[in-house]
């Protein structure tokens, strides 16, 4: 496993992430295939976990509490997140601060966090969603400096709505955010533009989610795949979005190079990058953590491919579908 400096928190955090959304609430999860793939990837090398209340209303939070538990002796760094107060992702343009993160619900939920993770300070805390209209408000920028100074978060970040990775510059700022969470993969590649040279001149740690394009970058989907109905990409990947996320998807296949799939192709795209710091694949399985890991090997793609992965860049803007 490679590590690399996030951001002026100054911490060494493996450039493999581990994003857990998928262990609570997701069709066909199961807590101890849950806790047997984290045990796995912490002896691969993984060291930054990232969950949040909403991923099964604190299940995958008590989930990563029990892995702390179990390897006592290792420096895991702890990331999760606040939902919004009105429970709606993403946030919208109307939304009001007063919404999603009055102080008393910010102090609330990471309370909640603390109790779940059964830690007595979370390494970093987010706001899971966000508008960057709210920027100067005192309001949530008092109740952050006061769980600080009380001791109850090491670092603060935020967690960019999807499709927007400008909606956060002003934010970041007020010197008060240490790390933004965005979706950047071969197909959102917009980040680049703006966001990480800021993030890059601010020293502001870079977590880069959804590598996979929610799956479509596993070039394992079809325009017939279908999810059950209690699985949450059921309503994410309606028609017009899955055939051309398919679309898109196959037109990368002649591109991947002999003995690598397209996921590990996802991921070293996202790994060449050295501005980003980790990127967070969803994993469940034991076979996955230990593919996912593997990638991590100091060896990126060559430069003549990335040139050719740049022109796949896909600009897509937020739909009442896109969550």
């Amino acid at each position: 496993m490679e590590y690399r400096r996030f951001g002026r928190t100054g911490w060494n955090i493996s450039e493999i992430g581990y994003g857990m959304w998928g262990m609570a609430g997701w069709t066909e999860s199961d807590d101890a295939q849950s806790d047997r793939s984290l045990d796995i990837a912490v002896e691969g090398g993984c060291n930054f976990f990232d969950t949040a209340w909403g991923y099964g209303e604190g299940k995958s939070e008590q989930i990563l509490g029990r892995l702390l538990k179990r390897h006592t002796g290792k420096r895991l760094y702890i990331a999760t997140k606040i939902p919004p107060k009105n429970f709606t992702w993403p946030s919208r343009r109307e939304f009001k601060l007063e919404d999603c993160f009055p102080a008393s619900h910010i102090v609330e939920y990471t309370e909640k966090s603390l109790k779940n993770l059964g830690v007595e300070t979370i390494d970093l805390q987010q706001f899971h969603v966000w508008e960057d209209s709210w920027a100067e408000h005192e309001e949530w920028q008092k109740a952050v400096e006061k769980l600080k100074a009380d001791g109850k978060i090491q670092h603060m970040g935020v967690s960019v709505n999807r499709w927007e990775p400008e909606n956060v510059l002003n934010t970041l700022h007020t010197g008060l955010i240490d790390s933004v969470q965005v979706i950047y993969n071969i197909f959102d590649q917009a980040p680049e533009d703006t966001l990480f040279p800021l993030c890059e001149k601010l020293d502001i740690g870079i977590i880069a989610r959804v590598p996979f394009d929610e799956g479509t970058l596993t070039g394992t989907f079809t325009k017939e795949t279908t999810f059950p109905a209690d699985d949450w990409r059921s309503t994410y990947f309606v028609p017009e979005n899955l055939n051309s996320s398919v679309e898109h998807a196959d037109k990368l296949k002649p591109l991947i190079p002999e003995g690598m799939t397209m996921a590990e192709m996802a991921l070293r795209f996202i790994l060449s990058n050295p501005g980003v710091h980790t990127t967070i694949p969803g994993m469940r399985k034991e076979k996955n953590v230990r593919t996912n890991i593997g990638a991590s090997d100091g060896k990126g793609l060559t430069q003549e491919l990335l040139e050719e992965l740049k022109q796949h860049r896909w600009d897509r803007e937020p739909t009442e579908w896109s969550q």
